[in-house]
Formats: C-alpha cells, structure tokens, sequence
C-alpha cells in the first residue's frame, strides 16, 4: 500500500513497509541525501528534519506515521542558502566535516519557527557534532 505525503513542496508517493524509517526513504527511495545517517537512535541530530513545521529524527520515524503530512529537508529550507540560519552558519564559517550541519541547521530553524531567538535556540539545540564547533555555533544563532 502506498504511503502519500509532500517532501519539499512536492507530493510524493513510495510503495514501502510503513515502519520504514522515514531517513531511508528519504535518501535510498526519494534521493535525497543532505539527511544525515548518524546513530540510528534518534539521539544525534543528523537525521534531522521538519515534520508538518517541528524538528524530528528521521532515523526513529516511521514513515507510515508521515503520510498526508508536510516534509521538509534540508535541500527544501531554501533553494539558495537564504535561510537566515544557513546565512548565520555560512558567516560564521560553523562547518568543519560538515556532517551534522543538515541536522544542527534543520533544529535551529525549528527553532525559530516555533519563535525563540538567540539563547533559547542555543537551548533547543541537542544535537551532537563530533568537530566540535558548538561555539561557533553558539555565535552563529545568538543574533537570530
């Protein structure tokens, strides 16, 4: 049976077991691989996406549980780098590896969707980033 919901704006249809979880389907069936692999637990952060407007981990979330609802990737936050966090991150060159910046960018803008600002996005950030770069990434969103 076929599982219904929109990635990115775009209706999308995959004919998978619903305990799929919603991170394999994104990268392996939908191609869209700036979701990140890391634990497998949902403790990490780099599976992180937006589900119907609120971060969740990818790699936990069955896929049956998204049906009829909103995605959103991180290849669909903005088409250009024009997210104010993509912007923070960029100048305030966060990156090392890279690896956990999907997910830390992904949580972040949650964040300011559901309205906090600066210290109370640095609050709602759990996500694990084995460079290192957390002042960096304190810097970047304290003027969100």
């Amino acid at each position: 049976m076929a599982i219904s919901f929109e990635v990115n704006g775009q209706p999308q249809s995959v004919d998978v077991d619903p305990q799929t979880p919603l991170l394999w389907v994104l990268r392996d069936t939908l191609n869209l691989t700036g979701t990140k692999y890391g634990c497998g637990i949902a403790a990490c952060g780099a599976c992180t996406v937006h589900v119907d407007g609120s971060p969740a981990r990818s790699c936990s979330y069955p896929v049956g549980s998204v049906a009829g609802k909103k995605i959103t990737t991180i290849e669909g936050l903005s088409m250009n780098r024009s997210h104010p966090v993509q912007q923070a991150w960029i100048a305030n060159q966060v990156p090392q590896c890279g690896y956990c910046q999907s997910g830390m960018i992904m949580s972040a803008a949650g964040a300011i969707q559901a309205g906090h600002h600066g210290s109370e996005i640095i609050s709602e950030l759990n996500n694990l980033c084995v460079c290192g770069t957390y002042q960096r990434i304190r810097q970047a969103v304290t003027n969100l």
